[in-house]
Parts: C-alpha cells; sequence; structure tokens
C-alpha cells in the first residue's frame, strides 16, 4: 500500500529534471513570434525590410525549346575552315581525287565517298592514295568513308549520304565554318587561298543555298508524287519507283526547291543533324518519298526554321550550263565554255566529264595547278624547281597568298549581298 501511495505522488509531482523541457519551450515561441513579427514589417514601398527567403522569378516558358539554341558561330581567329564532302560513283575514283588535289588546303577538312555502286578495288585504290599521299597525312585531313553508302540518283539516299559526310564532320571536333558538299564532276575555278581570303571578311553564319518557293512545274510531278528508293532498304542498286496513290502539298511547312550544291554555315549543319526541335526529322521523313529531294529538303529546313531564315544567300556559287530547253542534266562543260566559266565569277563549275581538257586548262589559267599535285599555297614554301612539289615544304597553314581569282569572287558577292539580291531573295 506505501508503495502504491509513492507511484501516485511521483506521477502527480514529477522531479524537477523532468520539467526542464519547459524553459526552452518557451524561449523558442518567443523567439519565433520576434521573428515573425519582423517578417511582417514593410518598407512604405510595400518590400519586406527583413526578408527571410528568396522569391524565386517564373520562367517565362516551361518548354525546352525556348532554352535551346544554335551552336554560336565560330570565334576561331580569320582564315575560316571550309569543311568538304565530294562525292562520286562508279568509274569517278580517278575523277574525285582531281577534284581533292584542286580543292586541297590543310586548313580544311575534307570528306570522300564512292558509293556502293563503284568496286571494291576502285574504293580501296582511293584510300590508299589518301593513306600514302605525303601531304594528306601529314596533316591528318582528308578521311575516306570505309563502309560505302548506297546512293540512287534523284532519291533520299542522296541526303542520307550528305547529312552522313556533315555527321562525321562533326564528330571529328567541328572546328569549321561552312560545310559544302561537291562531287567527282565538280571542278573549282580559285584556289583555296582565294576562297579562304574572301570569305575571312564574311559573317560565319551566312548560307549559300539556292531556293525559291515558287515551285511550279514540281508541284505536280514531284510534290505530289510518292517515290519510293530501294536504296533505303536494298544491298544493290536500282531506280526509285513510284506508286499509284498521290498526296497533298504540305500544310505543316512551305516547300523550297533549288539547287543541290551549297554551302551551309556550322551552325545550320548543327541544327540539321541534331534538331532539337522536330523540323529537320519532319522534313527528313516527309523528304524521304520526294523525288529529287537534295533539291528541296535543306531548301525548305532553312526557310522554315525562323532562327536562320535571315542567313540565306540565294545562290550554289557554282557556273552550270543547262540545255535549252533544259534536260535533267546540265550540259557538259569543255573549251568553249571557258570563258563563261570566268565571266560568272563562281568559285565552282560543273559538269565536267572524265579528263576533258578543259580542266588542264583550269589548272594552267586559273589554278596555277601542276599534275598530280596539291594546288600551290601561301602554306606552300618550296620550289618547282626539276618538277619538286613546293608544297613538300609547309609553312604556316594560316598565310594566304589570294590572287586574281579572289578579286572576281569579291565581285560576285558583292553583288549578292547587295540591297537588292540579299535580304529581297530571302526565302521568297
Amino acid at each position: 500500500m506505501k508503495k502504491l501511495r509513492t507511484y501516485y505522488m511521483h506521477l502527480r509531482n514529477p522531479p524537477n529534471m523532468e520539467r526542464r523541457w519547459i524553459f526552452p519551450l518557451a524561449i523558442g515561441s518567443m523567439v519565433s513570434l520576434f521573428l515573425l513579427f519582423l517578417s511582417m514589417v514593410t518598407s512604405p514601398g510595400g518590400t519586406p525590410l527583413f526578408p527571410f527567403y528568396k522569391s524565386v522569378a517564373v520562367s517565362g516558358s516551361f518548354f525546352v525549346e525556348s532554352k535551346l539554341h544554335p551552336v554560336p558561330i565560330s570565334s576561331l581567329p580569320p582564315p575560316p575552315r571550309f569543311a568538304y564532302l565530294i562525292s562520286g560513283s562508279i568509274r569517278e575514283g580517278n575523277m574525285l581525287k582531281r577534284t581533292l588535289e584542286a580543292l586541297y588546303h590543310p586548313i580544311n577538312r575534307y570528306v570522300l565517298h564512292l558509293d556502293l555502286e563503284s568496286p571494291p578495288e576502285e574504293r580501296l585504290d582511293l584510300q590508299s592514295y589518301v593513306q600514302t599521299h605525303p601531304i594528306f597525312q601529314k596533316f591528318g585531313n582528308v578521311q575516306v568513308i570505309a563502309k560505302a553508302n548506297l546512293v540512287t540518283y534523284r532519291g533520299p539516299t542522296m541526303v542520307a549520304n550528305t547529312l552522313h559526310a556533315a555527321a562525321i564532320l562533326l564528330r571529328e571536333g567541328g572546328d569549321w565554318d561552312w560545310f559544302i558538299n561537291l562531287s567527282a564532276s565538280d571542278y573549282p575555278l580559285v584556289t583555296q587561298d582565294d576562297l579562304l581570303h574572301t570569305f575571312s571578311q564574311l559573317r560565319r553564319d551566312l548560307n549559300f543555298i539556292d531556293h525559291t518557293s515558287n515551285i511550279g512545274w514540281k508541284e505536280s510531278q514531284r510534290a505530289k508524287p510518292v517515290i519510293i528508293d530501294p536504296g533505303l532498304y536494298m544491298s544493290k542498286k536500282a531506280d526509285v519507283f513510284w506508286i499509284t496513290q498521290r498526296r497533298s502539298v504540305p500544310t505543316a511547312f512551305k516547300l523550297f526547291t533549288g539547287s543541290a550544291w551549297m554551302a551551309l554555315s556550322r551552325p545550320f549543319i548543327d541544327y540539321c543533324i541534331w534538331g532539337w526541335e522536330n523540323l529537320p526529322r519532319v522534313a527528313l521523313m516527309y523528304y524521304a518519298n520526294f523525288i529529287s529531294s537534295p533539291e528541296g529538303y535543306f531548301h525548305t529546313v532553312i526557310c522554315n526554321a525562323q532562327q536562320f531564315q535571315n542567313t540565306t544567300v540565294n545562290s550554289d556559287l557554282h557556273f552550270i550550263s543547262w540545255d535549252n530547253p533544259p534536260k535533267q542534266h546540265p550540259h557538259h562543260l569543255n573549251l568553249n565554255d571557258l570563258q563563261k566559266m570566268i565571266d560568272s565569277n563562281a568559285p565552282f563549275a560543273r559538269k565536267f566529264v572524265g579528263e576533258d581538257p578543259v580542266l588542264d586548262e583550269i589548272d594552267k589559267q586559273l589554278l596555277n595547278k601542276h599534275p598530280n599535285m596539291v594546288v600551290s599555297g601561301g602554306w606552300c614554301i618550296g620550289s618547282h624547281e626539276n618538277g619538286t612539289d613546293p608544297c613538300s615544304i609547309t609553312g604556316s597553314i594560316n598565310v594566304l597568298k589570294p590572287g586574281p581569282g579572289a578579286k572576281r569572287l569579291e565581285t560576285l558577292i558583292n553583288s549578292l549581298l547587295s540591297e537588292e539580291n540579299f535580304e529581297a531573295r530571302q526565302c521568297k
């Protein structure tokens, strides 16, 4: 009984040690009330005098696209750098080599492609040529696509091959400013020193692409028909074929058409490859069933992408002679066309066939190129004595020695960027 009474007394009068929590609780409550009071004290303008939290501004957009932007243009010092795709097909290996020699400069990058129709021996010969060339090996800026693509003329596989080469060039570092696609039947009319010198004075976000939205007869003969390119799924080359079903002209984007040859800026190529907006992919899937898609894909993408519309220069930088009336292929250039090529002020010309004598005249009159040698530039400090290659001894690759071709090209560029030709002809 005595123990029970002691137990109840303990409950009614606990020891002082167990009451110690009351004092901290009281102090904490008083401090909390004081801080609450301070947080309610504001300035005459309504701003808290003692803010205990930082307000977070709500972003203007919750969409990820608004946070993605094209890569900035290159900050590399002049001269600029070009990235070339030179492509060819069966029996064009030697032409491709000659075009490469005429275009070569150690500051640039080059991707070569002979399509799957070329025999393995021809592709291996090209690869051996690059691997054993002392200048190419010294600078390491020429690459051959070892796993050849099947490319169908007028089919989307041509676009796929171009994107493939562009992706390779981006993977290799992307330290270039313009991507230029050429074929083995193209040839330069100016030296690389001429081209680099002239482009050193230009904005590096410009895109040289011949284009128009006036597709005319192409609406019924290209936009509405649906074609299949066997090169997308077959291992043997076959021509494209049409299916009976036709389709409407797109309403999600506006169609543009133009030349398949272009000089595109690195930011735009980056946009086409990465496609943080869905337009490049949607357009690519649409053009998979479009006849002559190389003459429309890049044109449609660039003119429907708001951030690139104002960067277009409406030219493919080529001299091309068409028969009258125009045929599927342009006129094959020969000696009779040489003066017209020069007068055009264009840096490139096409279409050449085989070893036409006009190429020798271009080498002699315009490029100062010797047989089986690259075009000599400011980076070459050797001599031509006894038939030696002046580029076998090299100096600074940044030294340029522009010639008369730079003057001609400057005339063309000034015309293209004039008030009546530049903005007035952008994506119209």
